[in-house]
């Protein structure tokens, strides 16, 4: 039977105002940028449910017996407070699970974590992300810092190999160049696999009964130019991390 995964996050919302002299008109925008990852993992064999953000305060699981129908849990771009912030908490001041406690606990008792970089991950821009505060920094194999930890590489940053990780032994290591990170800092215990301006990259720790896994820049644009969502390691990179991870 083919493995399990949930993938939250990758979605954003967008309301502009568009002022052409005296006059003002707005537009929305609804996008998503996990498209490429979840064709990849699906070609990889496994079973994925797609969360976007905006479902994610009220659908994310909120006990061990909903999130232990999934193999992997994977966030990418999206902040803690999407996921302390249940509708009943924030709207009508009702207590509801901390599922930042509840992801850690599943790792502990033999779950799969794999977080993926961006503007809201790790402590993200303006710290807003704050990953640090929470239950889930138990689990991850690097140190979110106290503040905004956006690193931009405009010109371009190509990451470096470390080792010979099993996740990364069926990736080309003609890597292409990313156009930022998360800057982190790679616990004791961390299995280091890559670093990226002399910052961890790709990292892997293991807790309790689990593992989790940390790749630091984005799986889509901006941060994840066209020269490595087209790259020939794409599928490859992401079926080995999650091989890795839900391995028994």
């Amino acid at each position: 039977m083919s493995k399990k995964l949930l993938l939250a996050g990758e979605s954003w919302m967008c309301y502009t105002i568009h002022t052409k002299g005296f006059d003002s008109f707005y537009t929305s925008l609804y996008a998503e940028g996990a498209g490429t990852l979840i064709d990849s993992l699906k070609q990889s064999g496994y079973q994925l449910e797609y969360m976007p953000n905006h479902n994610a305060p009220d659908k994310f699981p909120t006990t061990m017996e909903e999130i232990k129908n999934y193999d992997c849990v994977i966030l990418s771009d999206i902040g803690s407070n999407t996921l302390l912030l249940h509708p009943d908490t924030f709207g009508k001041s009702i207590r509801t699970p901390n599922r930042c406690k509840l992801i850690r606990d599943y790792v502990l008792d033999g779950g799969a974590l794999l977080m993926i970089g961006g503007y809201m991950s790790f402590s993200g821009i303006e710290a807003k992300a704050k990953y640090g505060a929470t239950e889930v920094q138990e689990v991850l194999p690097v140190q979110c810092l106290k503040y905004d930890d956006l690193i931009e590489r405009p010109e371009g940053i190509v990451p470096e190999i470390i080792g010979n990780h099993p996740a990364l032994q069926n990736v080309p290591d003609d890597w292409p160049h990313f156009l930022g990170y998360n800057q982190t800092i790679a616990k004791p215990e961390a299995e280091l696999a890559m670093t990226i301006g002399g910052d961890p990259f790709v990292a892997f720790g293991k807790y309790g009964k689990g593992r989790s896994g940390a790749f630091m820049s984005d799986c889509a644009p901006h941060w994840g130019p066209p020269e490595f969502v087209n790259w020939s390691g794409y599928t490859a990179l992401w079926k080995g991390i999650l091989d890795y991870l839900v391995e028994k």
